[in-house]
């Protein structure tokens, strides 16, 4: 049974609706449980002072002044402490999360009675949501194959193109959000990393702690991702950044509540990131898919205000694709975040489990894709691991890269070059977004010169035939080549889209008699093609 009166608003003086809230509890079974967590929003920050030079690092203040960006949000002013202490003389306050100016608490019935009747609180909220990481499973044994992905799964993204360029990621923060990172401060994968004093802050959310080096490896899988190098091959393409550690995750599966997320996004802001990395995502477990619009999470909207105050933010997509629940988590449904989908090495095209977009408001989702299998560093080895996990933390490597080639960029303005750098770009779809984003893209020419025809359309009343010119055509075929289809209404939302194997001239025929008025567009070997479909 959903409780709807979680989301009124109700005036801090009005003592009847939060009688009525407590009632409402009291009748749906809350006062069984002898302590539960709650979300207490405050109604100003009357009284508070706020020194940004004192609170924030100093790149985080550049980053503040490169975009135009005010250092006296009101955000990022602290919560008023005799609130808080008016609070915590009730009961315990377990976190306290400036940007929506609310703290959490533990809190019994009588407890949460007596708060509800502070001038001062505009809301309670319970909290039950619970995030997972978004990783499938994996295998220690590594196979010749496995040794291939290795490379190829930087490859993929242009490595070579970065790496002889000059471009590693140096000078680029990168925050990770995960569960524990063992063994990084001691594996050789990450030696470089330690040596160079490249980790300059790290944090436990869950157990208020400055170490990271335990509990859940995925952390650890993830940063490899990122800056790995095992016997000089590097595993992701920031070998050179730099890097917040961030423990978010608080069970011993891969579950958690939403305050540490929120808690770790002001940190990396207040600590200068310039990337956070998020490889979670909240679904059923909370929300229903219509909600998935990037206005009705907490976490979807601190994503959007870091993005606000200068951070690109990289989440996984999640790994619900082969389920009912099929489509992205939040914050992935954020819209100023990249939300990164997985492919196959294999087939090169969407992995069966990486989430499908668009949005429940119809924005496209995901951004780009990168390889949702690939080799990891567990706590004592090498793993292949599946999971849009492993493609986000790609793809953050991928953008600090970028990103250091035009450091004068905005989060936003090098959001909008990732898109364009994507192999598919302009033609999109649901399942790949953009497609993988291009190292070449920022290392050459960015002027688009034009592409050969691989493909023509032909018409006949309400039929479309698309051929593939036969230059284009591969005499191999080890594995086959696809041909990207949509067909777009008028507002940029897909109607539908398909993918078709290629292996002669004549790849499909659609009948387009339901879809006058719209736009189909095909892709193929870098070509994109679009059609008005007309009586």
């Amino acid at each position: 049974m959903k409780i709807q009166f979680l989301k009124i608003n109700y005036s801090a003086t009005s003592i009847v609706f939060k009688t009525l809230i407590i009632l409402f509890l009291l009748q749906f079974g809350f006062s069984g449980m002898s302590q539960n967590r709650y979300k207490v929003f405050f109604t100003d920050k009357k009284d508070v002072k706020f020194n940004p030079y004192k609170y924030f690092d100093v790149k985080a203040i550049d980053r503040r002044l490169k975009s135009n960006i005010s250092l006296y949000d009101k955000k990022d002013f602290p919560l008023n402490e005799n609130y808080v202490l008016q609070i915590e003389n009730i009961t315990k306050v377990t976190t306290k999360i400036r940007w929506f100016n609310l703290v959490f608490v533990e809190a019994n019935t009588e407890e949460l009675e007596k708060i509800s009747q502070l001038s001062f609180v505009r809301k309670i909220e319970p909290v039950y949501l619970r995030t997972k990481l978004a990783s499938e499973s994996y295998d220690t044994y590594l196979s010749d194959e496995d040794k291939k992905l290795l490379k190829k799964q930087t490859q993929r993204l242009g490595i070579s193109e970065f790496h002889e360029a000059g471009f590693k990621g140096e000078g680029m923060r990168i925050a990770i959000f995960d569960g524990g990172f063992p063994n990084v401060d001691k594996s050789p994968i990450f030696t470089h990393i330690h040596k160079n004093n490249r980790v300059i802050k790290t944090y436990d959310f869950a157990r208020k702690k400055e170490n990271v080096y335990a509990h859940n490896v995925h952390g650890t899988m993830v940063l490899s991702c990122i800056a790995g190098i095992t016997d000089s091959q590097p595993m992701g393409l920031a070998v050179n950044a730099e890097f917040l550690l961030a423990r978010t995750e608080i069970n011993s599966e891969p579950f958690s509540e939403e305050e540490n997320w929120l808690a770790a996004v002001e940190w990396a802001d207040k600590n200068g990131a310039d990337i956070i990395n998020s490889s979670l995502g909240y679904t059923y477990h909370r929300y229903n898919i219509w909600e998935m619009n990037g206005e009705v999470s907490l976490v979807a909207k601190a994503a959007n205000i870091a993005a606000s105050k200068g951070i690109l933010v990289v989440n996984a997509m999640g790994n619900d694709g082969d389920n009912e629940w099929k489509v992205l988590g939040t914050p992935a449904d954020a819209d100023s975040i990249l939300s990164i989908g997985g492919i196959d090495p294999d087939t090169d095209y969407h992995q069966d489990f990486s989430s499908f977009g668009p949005t429940a408001d119809m924005r496209m989702k995901p951004n780009v894709v990168a390889y949702s299998t690939a080799i990891v560093a567990g706590k004592n080895e090498l793993k292949n691991a599946q999971g849009t996990s492993f493609a986000s933390p790609l793809i953050a490597g991928f953008v600090a890269c970028a990103w250091q080639t035009e450091k004068d960029k905005t989060n936003m303005e090098m959001f909008d070059e990732i898109q364009k750098s994507g192999e598919l770009y302009p033609y999109f779809d649901y399942a790949h977004g953009f497609g993988v984003p291009k190292a070449n893209y920022f290392t050459e020419n960015k002027t688009k010169t034009d592409t050969i025809p691989t493909f023509y359309f032909e018409k006949k009343k309400n039929n479309i035939t698309i051929k593939i010119n036969k230059d284009f055509i591969s005499k191999k075929n080890k594995k086959p080549e696809y041909l990207y289809i949509h067909i777009k209404k008028d507002d940029g939302v897909l109607e539908k889209y398909w993918l078709y194997k290629v292996y002669q001239e004549q790849v499909c025929t659609i009948d387009v008699s339901d879809f006058t008025g719209m736009t189909i567009a095909a892709h193929f070997k870098g070509y994109t093609e679009l059609l008005k479909i007309e009586d």
